[in-house]
């Protein structure tokens, strides 16, 4: 293939490693990093129906620019408060167990805070008004009023356009397997939709086993790059608590990434209809903890830990999912500072567009736990702004029912929920910790799995 072909701002993968990378952490802020996802489907809103979805706004601009953030604030487009109804940017994976509908995240993305359904066949509409404030302008005349016939400048782009789609396809093909892997899947059966695609299930016809498959169609994403995240972290690390991706193909204008199929769903139906105990909450934790300190040994951040991004087998064994979002840091890049996550989780210095490193996965799991506690996030019942801003300004969130858990656990959460990145623990350091010794096989959570499952028939 000719490698000109290769747009140049791609995102350039490292080799893996499989040593344990140590990163020098003694400056506060400057720390590993890099960029993506791939989440359950649900749908989430606080008791005012505010969307609660991913954000991404990113490190550079480009055709995706951002509104810049001076001395730490909030964008302006954060201090308007205005929110747009739309699936841009949201996210789709194989969880397919019904969500209450008081649980759909909002999306940042392009510098707007954009609400995401991702409940299985559902969609999301925009109002009029809505629609109106998102008009594309050129030369300060919307686009709905300019005349249908094409000018040799509207040409030109689309002739642009169409190139630019054909480098990033064949700089996809290089990341990918050749074939169809519909000459081995059969019996498709969709689970969930988002805006960047689908997710079904299928059968492997050689294996016989149950396979998810997640279709993205190229031509249809915002942010088209970070594509590569969804088969370049999954492919190369490889980690019992982390979901297993088989293999990556082309199918004609979309991305097929073929998966391992949890059929335990996501943490979030746990939280959201049944009580953790505290062996519980230990069990999860300890094995989100494990697959946090390999990724972070090899310079991933994943910056979109949550209940949702947690799947499940029908045996109790816990998996990180959702690498769309997905950072890699290095030795030479060893920061980042884009804007990424979902609000109610986010840390202190991504809110504050801070350089940032893997600790704001060690934030995100604390709010984490938070939910597994309370059944919610900190603030969840505020806008998102509001509650960025109250995470960005305020002291550590505290749990809503703090008499009902015992001092180890409340001693773990103070080691994580730190505004210091500096001196917030590591995910190898809190592997030690005494409340994760009440830690006990997956099997303890396999009644919660049928607990959750009863609570949405």
């Amino acid at each position: 293939m000719n490698q000109s072909l290769v747009p140049q701002h791609l995102p350039q993968y490292p080799t893996p490693n499989n040593t344990q990378t140590k990163f020098d952490y003694s400056n506060k802020y400057v720390k590993p990093e890099w960029s993506g996802q791939e989440t359950p489907v649900s749908t989430r809103t606080n008791q005012n129906n505010t969307p609660t979805s991913q954000t991404i706004i990113p490190d550079q601009g480009g055709s995706h620019s951002y509104q810049s953030v001076q001395n730490g604030n909030i964008p302006p487009i954060f201090s308007n408060g205005s929110i747009v109804d739309s699936p841009s940017g949201s996210q789709t994976s194989q969880a397919n167990t019904p969500v209450p509908p008081n649980r759909v995240h909002p999306v940042i993305n392009n510098a707007q805070i954009v609400s995401t359904n991702k409940g299985i066949g559902q969609s999301v509409t925009r109002n009029q008004d809505q629609n109106q404030n998102i008009k594309p302008i050129t030369n300060g005349i919307s686009t709905a009023s300019t005349t249908s016939i094409p000018s040799v400048a509207t040409k030109q782009h689309h002739e642009q356009q169409r190139i630019t789609h054909e480098q990033f396809r064949a700089a996809l093909q290089l990341v990918v397997s050749p074939g169809d892997p519909r000459e081995n899947l059969d019996s498709f059966k969709k689970i969930g939709e988002g805006s960047t695609g689908t997710v079904c299930i299928a059968t492997d016809r050689i294996t016989g086993r149950k396979v998810a498959v997640k279709k993205m169609d190229l031509r249809k994403q915002q942010r088209r790059e970070l594509l590569f995240n969804e088969v370049v972290i999954m492919r190369d690390y490889h980690h019992a608590n982390i979901v297993d991706m088989y293999d990556s193909f082309l199918v004609g204008d979309e991305l097929w990434v073929v998966m391992e199929y949890l059929e335990g769903g996501a943490l979030t139906d746990m939280v959201t209809h049944t009580r953790m105990d505290e062996e519980q909450i230990a069990t999860v934790c300890k094995q989100c903890l494990k697959a946090l300190a390999y990724l972070h040994s090899q310079g991933v951040i994943h910056r979109d830990i949550k209940s949702d991004s947690i799947l499940l087998t029908t045996d109790g064994r816990v998996k990180i999912s959702d690498f769309g979002f997905c950072a890699q840091v290095s030795q030479e890049l060893p920061k980042r500072k884009s804007l990424v996550g979902t609000p109610y989780w986010m840390s202190p210095e991504v809110i504050s567009r801070l350089p940032y490193g893997p600790e704001v996965d060690i934030w995100s799991l604390g709010i984490m736990v938070i939910e597994m506690v309370d059944g919610e996030p900190p603030f969840f019942n505020e806008p998102p702004l509001q509650a960025m801003r109250r995470i960005r300004d305020m002291p550590p969130p505290k749990l809503k029912n703090s008499h009902k858990i015992s001092p180890r656990l409340q001693g773990f959460l103070e080691r994580l929920l730190v505004r210091d990145p500096a001196q917030r623990a590591t995910a190898a350091e809190l592997l030690q910790h005494p409340f994760l010794r009440l830690a006990g096989p997956p099997s303890l959570l396999v009644p919660l799995i049928r607990g959750s499952r009863h609570s949405n028939c």
